[in-house]
């Protein structure tokens, strides 16, 4: 686990371009692959339904342990509010509350890369304690 904490910002960016790509890549299988039989949502493997939440849990935790190490006091506001908004595009898929664009998805995918690398080269503590007490 500690090579998580050290590492939280490669993984998070690692993490997040994979959820990017599964975000991609699942309208692409979707049409190859289920539209062949009934164009039906339905017929995706259960183990495909529940990447989305999956992903969510791995950005949640190398946000949690980004952030605790973090010397950026703007950074914390902007990973959080980016998941948030992440958890909601992924929450209100599953349960159709308001219609969106299918693509909408992308954006926090992509911020959330963003934020993970540039956390990375910039606001890292150098010492055991952070030096941001925000």
């Amino acid at each position: 686990m500690d090579i998580f904490k050290d590492r939280s910002d490669q993984f998070g960016a690692v993490a997040s371009f994979v959820c990017l790509v599964h975000c991609i890549a699942t309208p692409l299988l979707f049409v190859a692959g289920s539209c062949a039989s009934s164009c039906s949502a339905h017929n995706l493997p259960i183990w495909w339904k529940i990447i989305d939440p999956i992903f969510l849990f791995i950005a949640f935790v190398a946000i949690f342990q980004s952030t605790k190490n973090t010397s950026s006091t703007w950074m914390k506001p902007a990973m959080w509010t980016t998941w948030s908004f992440l958890a909601f595009i992924i929450i209100n898929e599953k349960l159709g509350m308001i219609e969106l664009f299918e693509e909408i998805i992308y954006i926090p995918a992509i911020i959330l890369i963003v934020l993970h690398i540039y956390n990375r080269k910039y606001c890292r503590c150098k010492a055991t304690k952070c030096c941001s007490t925000s």
